[in-house]
């Protein structure tokens, strides 16, 4: 099941903002999260907003209809136009997720960036990504996309091991992620991501090895390595809890990275941020950046969350409730919360500190910098950078992340 939504203020029914929201956001970056919901299959590891055509049967079906949701999203986009006012900025970064995005044609797809040119426009060098399952896609569809606009495309991948792919209940078969570089590149994307998964129950160092080899070798500019998380809720959550798979412990987390790393630099990848590397500056996923170092973006589609200026909000989850508000003239937002400055600043060390660049020092309070102090001597945080003024993550820092901002951040 989807984790659920998180508790907030209740949105007015016109999506407008505070007007501190709004103020100086021509100097801040905009992009779009745009979420596409459906599924053709769960995986057993996802616990992600999207549904199969069976979980919509009969429960607002017809208005969370695949057919319809191109129109429906982009009556959202044309509200968001009337909340942000006459705000100036063209979108910088576009990101389709979900779900399998590539299940709606891609014509669908071109037409949901077509609105957000027409109500905002496009930055001259606007990153233009859409996420694909491998088995969604061929050489034609890649075209299309590429002919409308997207210039940067993201294959789920997962692993190169027929068994792991099993036990996440992938459906795509080995090698097809390769070839679907191949493919992208063909068509004309200059930017090619492809997502991996390690610590799956079952894998081992070869197998991981094996995908990485894979991966590398089909030729994309940057891989994102993510370590398994297992949801409570999951179908794998289940099966772990019954004893019929074993559960990864953090020690294999910690050598699978340090493979990754590795592997990854030496076929020429660079860390830009702990999970994701790319061949160079011009590889790294623009979007992603943005929500790391807190920009501005609007967040698309059922259970899509989005950040101006200080104030979050979330969308209702379900596909039938999103259509239905946007249908009647109403925001479909949830809830919201207006960040006080104290959390921005965890906010802004807990994600910019996951950088290559790091956060500044002068972020932490004195039990903060006494904790940096301790991560220096300790070699989590590298010495030119803290000398500079910056926290910024040694190899072994990074393994440790979420411990090390755990403790600068009191």
């Amino acid at each position: 099941m989807p984790s659920v939504l998180p508790d907030g203020e209740p949105m007015p029914e016109d999506g407008a903002l505070p007007h501190h929201a709004l103020a100086g956001a021509g100097q801040r970056p905009l992009g779009f999260y745009l979420h596409v919901p459906y599924c053709a299959t769960r995986c057993g590891y996802c616990d992600f907003n999207t549904y199969t055509a069976n979980e919509l049967r009969g429960s607002g079906g017809a208005l969370a209809s695949r057919e319809n949701y191109a129109e429906t999203l982009t009556e959202e986009i044309r509200l968001a136009r009337k909340v942000l006012g006459d705000d100036p900025r063209p979108v910088e970064t576009v990101f389709v997720g979900g779900g399998t995005p590539t299940l709606l044609p891609a014509a669908d797809l071109v037409r949901m960036l077509g609105a957000i040119r027409d109500e905002f426009g496009l930055a001259e060098d606007a990153e233009i990504t859409t996420e694909a399952n491998p088995e969604s896609v061929d050489p034609r569809y890649l075209a299309e996309l590429r002919e409308g606009g997207f210039n940067r495309i993201s294959f789920g991948m997962q692993s190169a091991r027929q068994h792991v792919l099993r036990i996440l209940d992938r459906t795509h078969t080995p090698g097809r992620p390769e070839a679907c570089v191949g493919e992208a590149r063909a068509a004309g994307f200059e930017h090619v991501n492809l997502d991996l998964i390690y610590g799956t129950p079952g894998e081992s160092d070869d197998d991981w090895r094996a995908s990485l080899d894979a991966a590398i070798g089909a030729g994309p500019d940057h891989v994102s390595a993510y370590a398994l998380i297992v949801e409570e809720g999951t179908q794998l959550a289940r099966r772990i809890r019954r004893g019929e798979v074993p559960m990864t412990d953090d020690d294999v987390h910690a050598d699978r990275y340090l493979i990754a790393e590795e592997a990854l630099t030496a076929a020429g990848f660079g860390w830009y941020e702990v999970s994701n590397w790319a061949t160079g500056e011009a590889g790294r996923c623009r979007h992603n950046e943005l929500y790391w170092r807190g920009a501005d973006w609007w967040g698309a589609g059922p259970g899509a969350h989005s950040h101006v200026g200080g104030v979050r909000w979330w969308n209702v989850k379900h596909p039938g409730a999103y259509a239905q508000a946007l249908a009647e003239g109403r925001s479909p937002g949830a809830g919201r919360e207006v960040l006080p400055d104290e959390d921005r600043r965890v906010e802004r060390i807990l994600l910019e500190l996951r950088l290559i660049d790091g956060c500044p020092l002068s972020l932490l309070k004195p039990a903060g910098a006494r904790a940096a102090e301790r991560a220096l001597a300790d070699g989590l945080l590298e010495s030119a950078p803290y000398a500079a003024g910056r926290a910024v993550l040694t190899l072994r820092g990074r393994l440790l992340a979420d411990a090390v901002v755990r403790d600068l951040v009191d």
